[in-house]
């Protein structure tokens, strides 16, 4: 096994498969590098939803905030369990189950996901280092937060594993600090507990938001497992995602809700969760919150190294030859900055609401291509894939176009709209629900069986389904 410290300092690999050579880390890797990622701003902004936007009481709210969190951990889980045991990003993957060319529609949205995440965390960064040092614009904060972001993404994987490190413990301690300070130093109002209510329509979408929040990590998260040594396992892989993840984001959801009512018990306003944090804190905010936006700009290079990756999936998807490197990472990532940089200066009023519109429209989007990649991964082909097809122009025995996925895909999405619940449109079964989003619960329960059905009747005629030893490549091992 090769350590860290064997690996070039700056990566030079982006979508290749990653050799058994340069496999190094360890599953506790996996476990810091999901808990101190999440643990930002955009966490804390994201559990003020359900007492801010959904009008929740701080119980329910909790409530709704765990289950969404548990509940969507294990579909983020399942796919870093994947990245040990092939060694390739999960876009590029994803050419297993829709075809080379088939796959780029999922890639096109996840690429719009990363920008959209990405913008939302400069924003977030600015306004949070704006609010702690006077002498900073909320622009120069954001410009301040991207470049640090693109940095490390030039570096990549070691980099960003390292940095995430650090944060598990530092913003470990300030999350911790933030809850004893505004509980036993600052207090509670007494109207904190008549504060909000409880309404299926505002707890279902609590429940959706935290979910999502895990599942929206689902086309990446084995990009961040990919270089662990084949042996590290699927149950460990697993294990250390799932718990990492799934902790690092629900004590900052919980300090967001807590937040959000003790703000309104107040008499204040909710749309300014930064700057009502800055207030509970008092004189520790200054630390904590610089802690916390430090903490912005690990994840965004996170969402960036991510995001150019899937880009670089793109361009090899028609150049099948083409072996892109760190310059060709460093370039895109750069690119990618701008454009994210334009949507986050001119879409920083009214954040809260556009932030909340993005999420639903995700929903709609992720959860049925997460359903089919599972399926596929554990129940059809056990992990088993001849990798090297991955990078040909013609699929190799994935094809062009795998049309059960692709159909499969449409139909998730076709089979949520009478379900949806957004500001801009509610399907009718979403509002006789009185606005109980359960969009994404029927589409896991219709696509998956769907998928699986197809998928192994088509495949079956075509010979592609299983696998003999002599038609793997060594890239293509078995699922631990």
């Amino acid at each position: 096994m090769t350590l860290a410290t064997d690996v070039p300092r700056i990566e030079d690999k982006t979508i290749q498969p990653i050799p058994p050579s340069e496999r190094h880390g360890k599953a506790r890797d996996l476990f810091t590098i999901w808990f101190g990622s999440n643990i930002i701003i955009l966490t804390v902004v994201t559990g003020a939803l359900a007492t801010t936007v959904f009008g929740l009481n701080f119980w329910v709210a909790t409530l709704a905030l765990v289950v969404g969190n548990v509940v969507g951990g294990v579909f983020m889980a399942l796919h870093s369990a994947q990245g040990p045991q092939l060694g390739v990003p999960q876009m590029v993957q994803t050419r297993g189950q829709f075809g080379s060319y088939g796959s780029l529609l999922v890639i096109v949205l996840v690429i719009v996901m990363y920008l959209g995440f990405f913008a939302a965390n400069l924003v977030l960064g600015g306004q949070s280092l704006a609010a702690i040092a006077p002498w900073l614009s909320v622009d120069g904060g954001i410009i301040l937060v991207g470049i640090a972001s693109v940095l490390a993404t030039i570096f990549g994987y070691r980099l960003i594993h390292a940095y995430t490190r650090i944060l598990t413990y530092v913003s470990g301690l300030a999350l911790v600090a933030s809850f004893i300070w505004i509980i036993f130093v600052h207090g509670i109002p007494a109207k904190f507990g008549s504060e909000g209510t409880f309404t299926w329509s505002g707890f279902m979408g609590v429940v959706a938001v935290a979910a999502l929040w895990q599942i929206a990590y689902a086309p990446y998260v084995s990009d961040y497992s990919r270089y662990m040594p084949k042996g590290t396992g699927s149950r460990t892989a697993f294990w250390a995602s799932y718990f990492g993840c799934v902790l690092g984001s629900l004590f900052p959801m919980l300090l967001g809700a807590l937040v959000g009512t003790v703000v309104l018990a107040m008499g204040g306003k909710g749309d300014d969760i930064i700057g009502g944090l800055s207030t509970l804190l008092g004189p520790a905010a200054v630390i904590i919150i610089a802690i916390f936006s430090f903490g912005v700009a690990g994840t965004n290079a996170m969402n960036l190294y991510c995001g150019t990756l899937s880009t670089l999936t793109v361009g090899q998807t028609f150049a099948p030859n083409w072996q892109p490197k760190a310059t060709a990472r460093a370039v895109t990532a750069t690119i990618m900055f701008v454009v994210a940089l334009i949507i986050a200066l001119t879409a920083r009023d009214n954040f809260l609401v556009n932030y909340s519109n993005f999420l639903g429209l995700l929903l709609y989007v992720l959860v049925p291509w997460t359903a089919i990649n599972l399926v596929d991964y554990y129940l059809l082909r056990h992990g088993v894939y001849k990798v090297s097809d991955f990078f040909r122009r013609d699929g190799g025995i994935y094809g062009r176009f795998n049309w059960p996925a692709v159909g499969c895909y449409v139909l998730g999405i076709l089979i949520q709209l009478p379900f949806v619940v957004t500001t801009m449109y509610t399907g009718p079964i979403g509002a006789a629900l009185n606005g109980a989003d359960l969009s994404w619960i029927v589409c896991l329960v219709v696509v998956s069986p769907a998928y699986f059905f197809i998928a192994r009747a088509s495949e079956r005629r075509n010979g592609t389904l299983e696998l003999a030893p002599d038609e793997l490549d060594e890239s293509a091992v078995l699922a631990g």
